[in-house]
């Protein structure tokens, strides 16, 4: 194939753009930023801002994509920009659970849904989750995958809807909490009820998802959530990252209120983010890997890429504090 990625030099678009490679298709990489990860596999790249593709069009024709995969649609805009240039051909557009009225339970402390979260399960009402809060870094205001999700709709794109997504190069370093505790020579670790059914999946596991989509006719127009067949509390999640590492590191439950705010979602939710799979598994025929293997192969990863952050004395004393009125 012949296919055209929109934001795939980071995390999972990086992974897919590497998988599309590593099966022998052309691919070409539209990316604002002029530099790409060095070293990296031989692709074609196209840097410029999403927003002004219409000035490459002509690019574009001559690449001639039989393919799309959009790997980083934040807003409405962001789809509407590029719908004049880009053809309409096999389309896969990366969506998040966070589109789910279960989302704004979590984040508000109300049970406002029953889980597992099937594709039919009730939206947000609420739009721009961020707006006026900051929200997380290099997220705009105007974020909202629902937006994104309406674009694509009259073009018959698979939407992927994912959930809490774990592995190399994630920005986010998911498993970063624990990990600078155990780099730091703690061995007792404060957290909540740790009882958070939250979906996750290896970044692995979604590329796989998205290559296998774009061969699949019978998932055009289809929303498909993705995510591992089975979730551990975050609770056993943080003694798998612990026991993947072989450090010696207790989780000791601490009252809530005193939680260290890096560790809030260990707390005691009222609302789980549990989604269910099967749709995806049975027109994708899509078999995720082993979940308690992913997270050996992502902390391993991680403890070799450690981030330049350091434990400080101000981490210890929340931690010794929370520790303290357990």
């Amino acid at each position: 194939m012949r296919v055209l990625v929109l934001g795939g030099t980071t995390f999972i678009g990086r992974r897919i753009v590497e998988q599309l490679h590593e099966r022998g298709d052309q691919v070409l990489v539209v990316h604002r930023g002029q530099h790409e990860p060095d070293p990296w596999v031989p692709v074609g790249h196209l840097h410029t801002h999403r927003h002004q593709l219409s000035r490459h069009a002509e690019k574009i024709r001559d690449f001639a994509p039989t393919a799309v995969v959009d790997a980083y649609a934040l807003t409405g805009t962001d789809v509407t920009a590029v719908l004049g240039v880009v053809p309409e051909v096999p389309t896969v557009v990366l969506s998040s659970q966070d589109v789910y009225q279960a989302y704004t339970g979590l984040r508000t402390g109300r049970c406002t849904a029953a889980v597992p979260l099937e594709e039919h399960a009730p939206l947000r009402v609420d739009r721009y989750p961020y707006r006026g809060t900051g929200g997380p870094p290099g997220i705009p205001e105007d974020y909202e995958k629902l937006d994104v999700e309406q674009a694509w709709s009259g073009r018959g794109a698979v939407v992927l809807r994912l959930p809490m997504v774990y592995g190399p190069h994630d920005a986010q370093q998911r498993e970063e909490v624990v990990l600078r505790r155990i780099r730091a020579g703690r061995t007792r670790m404060p957290i909540g009820a740790g009882n958070l059914l939250w979906s996750r999946a290896h970044v692995e596991d979604i590329a796989t998802a998205v290559l296998t989509a774009l061969h699949t006719p019978a998932a055009a127009g289809l929303t498909l959530n993705l995510g591992e067949p089975t979730t551990v509390p975050i609770c056993q999640w943080f003694q798998q990252i612990i026991e993947a590492t072989g450090a010696n590191l207790e989780l000791v439950q601490v009252p809530e209120p005193v939680l260290p705010a890096e560790l809030a979602l260990t707390g005691a939710p009222a609302q789980h983010m549990l989604a269910s799979t099967h749709r995806a598994q049975e027109v994708l025929g899509w078999s995720p890997g082993n979940p308690q293997t992913r997270v050996t192969q992502s902390v391993r990863w991680h403890l070799a890429h450690a981030p330049a952050t350091e434990w400080t004395q101000d981490d210890a004393r929340t931690d010794n504090a929370a520790l303290n009125a357990a």
